[in-house]
């Protein structure tokens, strides 16, 4: 969406609208600027959702599984819960095997991993990345 239309939508003009924008930009209101791929397009149709309990929680625990799956492309969302489990991931992956892969070959090697529990998507009924502002 170009500055214009935005500046005709919110009702400014362009230069106006732009200097907005750069201070959100600034003051960290707007964090990034992103397309949506979909994930079956690309070969990735598989979405499972995994519930991590740690065998505790302290600190050093929660930044060491923080920081092992930092890396791993397949994990799309990583929440710190309340709860029943300490952690929730969203990971994507091709089909079931390479779903197996991961979980054997990254997950299962995270010290401090108590239980695992993987829930399988049969379908997204909504995604937003639209905030209800």
């Amino acid at each position: 969406m170009t500055i214009q239309a935005i500046a005709d939508r919110v009702g400014l003009s362009a230069s106006p609208c732009l200097r907005r924008i750069r201070r959100m930009e600034q003051n960290g209101v707007i964090t990034a600027y992103s397309i949506t791929i979909d994930q079956k397009a690309v070969g990735l149709p598989v979405s499972v959702f995994v519930s991590i309990k740690l065998e505790r929680q302290r600190a050093e625990e929660l930044d060491r599984f923080g920081t092992a799956i930092n890396g791993w492309p397949e994990v799309m969302e990583c929440y710190l819960m309340t709860g029943q489990f300490d952690f929730l991931l969203r990971v994507v992956c091709a089909d079931l095997a390479a779903y197996e892969a991961f979980l054997r070959e990254r997950l299962t090697q995270v010290d401090g991993v108590a239980s695992i529990e993987s829930s399988f998507s049969l379908g997204q009924v909504k995604y937003s990345r639209v905030l209800p502002i």
